[in-house]
């Protein structure tokens, strides 16, 4: 386990390191709770929530495999994984997982998106809220995408309210507004 961007601490399953206790562990993943909520890290992510030295509200990654940095948000209350994406212009849901959060995206006025595999047909909505770790914002844009799309990206509707920061293999958001 690694704690705010520190060095790994090897813990057993039960044992508690900073408050953080580790439930189980998979393949590639481990379950841990944090201030009695349970999260999933993928295997060499790190997570940190909490305050900036300001006392903003902000949120450690780590990379995972390929470089890729991953996020355990929510999103209108509801567990989602993003990938973290400044490329993409908007927070974008693959609509089985809007369909699995109750998302009702075909009332949302469609649209075309330039993906990397071309344009596609889109449905732009408003989502509630997205939390990522101590960070949480109300009513983001987002798209649905029915075919073509296997994971949630973490936009820049939501991104562009954040300063990042990234160190090698960390990023640190931190919001601005």
């Amino acid at each position: 386990m690694s704690i705010d961007a520190g060095a790994p601490k090897t813990v057993k399953v039960g044992q508690s390191f900073a408050g953080i206790t580790l439930i189980a562990v998979e393949k590639d993943r481990a379950t841990v709770e944090i201030d009695g909520k349970r999260r999933v890290l993928q295997r060499g992510q790190t997570y940190s929530s909490g305050g900036a030295g300001s006392g903003a509200q902000s949120v450690t990654l780590s990379a995972g495999a390929g470089g890729h940095f991953m996020a355990e948000g929510q999103i209108n209350g509801g567990a989602i994984r993003f990938l973290v994406d400044t490329g993409a212009s908007a927070v974008a849901i693959p609509a089985s997982e809007a369909n699995r959060l109750r998302i009702d995206y075909r009332k949302g006025r469609r649209g075309t998106s330039q993906t990397a595999g071309g344009p596609t047909e889109v449905y732009i909505v408003r989502l509630d809220s997205i939390r990522v770790g101590g960070i949480e914002l109300q009513n983001i844009d987002a798209i649905v995408i029915e075919r073509g799309l296997e994971i949630s990206l973490l936009g820049n509707t939501f991104l562009n309210r954040m300063d990042i920061r990234q160190d090698g293999r960390t990023m640190t958001l931190t919001r601005r507004f």
